[in-house]
């Protein structure tokens, strides 16, 4: 087998939810955990709490989102509803990409093994985070449900304009570059087809 043929050999996506989704949903979790052991909920303090990594730059500390991107939602009754709703459409649009080869290549399914990882690492914050709370113990189970949130911890600081980027976590990130790569190789697919 030549060079060339080694390297566009296909990668099974079973692979990459092996090797790829799953250590990263294990560390988003595992980073989640240890900021609610590490900091006090954010209405006890005003989420001052904070360890800076890079003084001015970077923090960690701990944020509760009930909404999305930005905080948008955060804090509303319907938030915490519709949220559980919108992972569920898109593992199914992700089902029928998958079944219909709308990702593209090798980078297409790292793109969704990332996107797979952040919707499931999300979702089940959604799912327990509300339930884990002391002052909700002993509360049904729609109560609590209705109070889950994603924890957020990375803290960004843009020094040149004094910009605070909304915290974020794990997961996210995982769906930011899981944009990017699909962004990138349908765009190189079309310049690719453009060319022929």
């Amino acid at each position: 087998m030549s060079p060339e043929a080694e390297t566009k050999k296909e990668w099974k996506l079973g692979w990459i939810l092996l090797f790829l989704t799953l250590p990263l949903y294990v560390v988003d979790q595992w980073t989640k955990f240890w900021t609610i052991r590490t900091f006090p909920a954010p209405w006890v303090d005003n989420g001052e709490s904070h360890i800076a990594v890079i003084e001015g730059f970077f923090n960690l500390r701990r944020v509760h989102n009930q909404g999305v991107a930005f905080g948008f939602g955060n804090g509303s009754d319907w938030a915490p509803v519709v949220f559980l709703i919108v992972p569920i459409i898109a593992l199914t649009l992700i089902t029928l990409g998958v079944k219909k080869d709308f990702f593209v290549g090798n980078w297409g399914k790292v793109a969704v093994g990332l996107l797979l990882c952040g919707i499931f690492g999300n979702l089940t914050d959604r799912l327990i985070q509300g339930s884990l709370l002391a002052e909700l113990q002993g509360e049904p189970f729609w109560t609590r449900l209705k109070a889950g949130y994603v924890v957020d911890f990375l803290d960004f600081t843009i020094p040149i304009v004094n910009y605070r980027w909304p915290c974020f976590n794990v997961a996210d990130s995982c769906i930011f570059v899981a944009a990017f790569v699909l962004f990138f190789t349908g765009l190189k697919a079309d310049l690719k087809t453009a060319g022929k």
